[in-house]
């Protein structure tokens, strides 16, 4: 944190996440503080789930990648 009480989150962090500039929340959250991005406007709840729309449609070999990816 710097004087002026900024932290820095890193490029990779903030990409992974999907963090893009914008508003945020700000959580106190026990010893700590937690921030919540807003979500975009194509994420819906479906069945108690939330779903993200306007995405590209995944192929059964696209399905394999990600599971074969998760346990490596």
């Amino acid at each position: 944190m710097d004087k002026a009480g900024r932290i820095v989150i890193p490029a990779a962090l903030r990409e992974r996440l999907g963090m893009v500039p914008g508003p945020v929340d700000l959580i106190i959250d026990g010893g700590g503080i937690r921030i919540e991005i807003e979500t975009h406007d194509n994420v819906i709840e479906k069945d108690g789930r939330l779903v993200i729309t306007g995405g590209p449609a995944l192929t059964a070999d696209d399905i394999r990648e990600l599971r074969l990816a998760d346990q490596r």
